[in-house]
C-alpha cells in the first residue's frame, strides 16, 4: 500500500535522490550522498525500487538486504541499504523470480545468497546466468570458472533446482490447498512464505493469499502472515476481508504500527474515516517519526475537508522522509495550498 510541523514560513527543502547518485554510488563516488538524508520504510523502498513490497521483505528474511534499525514492527533503510536494493531489483527486472534468484545466488557465492548480497556489485547477469566476477574472471556455480560470457542460445541449466508446487482449488469452494506431487516434502513455513512472495511478484495475487492461508491452516494464528494476508486482500479488492485480517493482526500483536496503519487506510476507504483517523493517530502517538502514517492520515484528513491538519502532517512527512517516491506529490499539494 502506497504508502514537522514547521515553524512560520521556515522553508522544506527536500532532496530527491536521482538517477545520477543512484548510478554515482553504485561508481563507488560517495559524494552523491551529499543533501540525501532520512530513512526509507518497507513501502518507501518498494516504490523507489518499483518491486512488490512482498519482495522487500522476502530480501530481509532471507538476509539478503538489512534493515538499518527496527522498532515497533517497522524496518528502516539508510541509502546504503537503498542501493543494495537497487541492484537486486535490477536482477528481479532481468526475468528471475524471488526463490530463483535465492538460489542462484546461493549456488555462485561461497558464503551463500547473504555472501552475494554483498557483493552483488561482482555479479554479472547473462541472459538466464548469473556469475560472479573474481578479478579478471568470472564464476559460476561452484566456483567454475567461466571462460567468457554465455550464448544467447545456451539454455542448460546447472543452478540448483527450483521446487514448484501446484495449486488446486477444491470443488466444493472450501479454501484452496497445496497439492503435492509424489516424491515431494511438504513445503514447511519459509517455502510457503517464499512461494507467496514470487506469486504475489509474478501478479498471481489470489494464489498467494491461498499460500498465505495454508501457512495460517498449518501454523496456526500469527500476526506477520496475518499482516501480509491483509495487505494481499487489500490489493485483490476484498476490503472487508482485508480489513478483519488486520484486526487479527493487530489482536495478537497489539504493537504492530504497520497493521495498525494498513487498518487505518482500509477504514478510510470503506468510509469509515473517524475510525480511520483515530487508527492512525494511535499508531503517531507511538512512533511520532513515522512517515507513512503522516502520509496517509494527511490523505484521509484532506478527504475530509480538514485541509489545515492535512498540511501539518504532509510538512512532517517532508521533514521525515524528504527523498521518499512520495515527496513529489507531498511538495505539490502543499505548493497548491499557497
Amino acid at each position: 500500500m502506497d504508502h514537522s510541523q514547521t515553524a512560520g514560513n521556515a522553508r522544506l527543502s527536500p532532496v530527491i535522490p536521482t538517477q545520477r547518485q543512484f548510478d554515482a554510488i553504485i561508481d563507488g563516488d560517495s559524494a552523491a550522498l551529499a543533501g540525501v538524508r532520512g530513512h526509507h520504510t518497507v513501502a518507501m523502498m518498494a516504490g523507489v525500487l518499483e518491486v512488490p513490497v512482498t519482495a522487500i521483505r522476502h530480501w530481509v528474511r532471507g538476509g539478503l538486504l538489512q534493515p538499518t534499525h527496527h522498532h515497533a514492527g517497522i524496518d528502516w533503510f539508510d541509502f546504503g541499504a537503498l542501493v543494495v536494493g537497487r541492484r537486486l531489483a535490477k536482477l528481479l527486472r532481468a526475468g528471475f523470480g524471488l526463490r530463483e534468484l535465492d538460489s542462484r545466488l546461493s549456488a555462485i557465492h561461497p558464503q551463500g545468497a547473504a555472501g552475494a548480497a554483498r557483493d552483488l556489485e561482482r555479479i554479472v547477469v547473462d541472459g538466464r546466468r548469473l556469475s560472479l566476477r573474481h578479478g579478471d574472471a568470472l564464476l559460476g556455480p561452484g566456483g567454475q570458472r567461466q571462460l567468457g560470457f554465455y550464448t544467447p542460445d545456451l539454455t542448460a541449466d546447472d543452478s540448483p533446482p527450483v521446487a514448484v508446487l501446484a495449486w488446486s482449488a477444491p470443488a466444493d469452494g472450501a479454501a484452496s490447498g497445496v497439492v503435492i506431487r509424489d516424491g515431494e516434502v511438504p513445503p514447511g513455513e519459509a517455502e510457503l512464505l517464499a512461494m507467496a512472495a514470487d506469486l504475489e511478484a509474478a501478479g498471481e495475487l489470489e494464489p498467494a493469499t491461498e499460500a498465505l492461508r495454508a501457512l495460517l491452516q498449518a501454523g496456526g494464528p500469527s500476526a506477520g502472515v496475518s499482516f501480509m494476508l491483509a495487505e494481499l486482500l487489500y490489493r485483490v479488492g476484498d476490503l472487508t476481508a482485508s480489513r478483519e485480517r488486520y484486526y487479527a493482526a493487530i489482536e495478537i500483536d497489539p504493537d504492530h504500527l504497520e497493521a495498525r496503519t494498513g487498518l487505518g487506510c482500509v477504514l478510510a476507504e470503506l468510509g469509515d474515516h473517524e475510525l480511520a483517523e483515530a487508527a492512525l493517530d494511535g499508531v503517531l502517538q507511538q512512533q511520532p517519526d513515522y512517515a507513512d502514517a503522516h502520509w496517509h492520515l494527511a490523505g484521509i484528513l484532506d478527504g475530509v475537508g480538514r485541509g489545515l491538519d492535512a498540511t501539518r502532517h504532509l510538512r512532517k512527512f517532508l521533514a521525515l522522509a524528504p527523498d521518499s517516491p512520495w515527496a513529489r506529490t507531498a511538495i505539490e499539494r502543499l505548493a497548491d495550498r499557497g
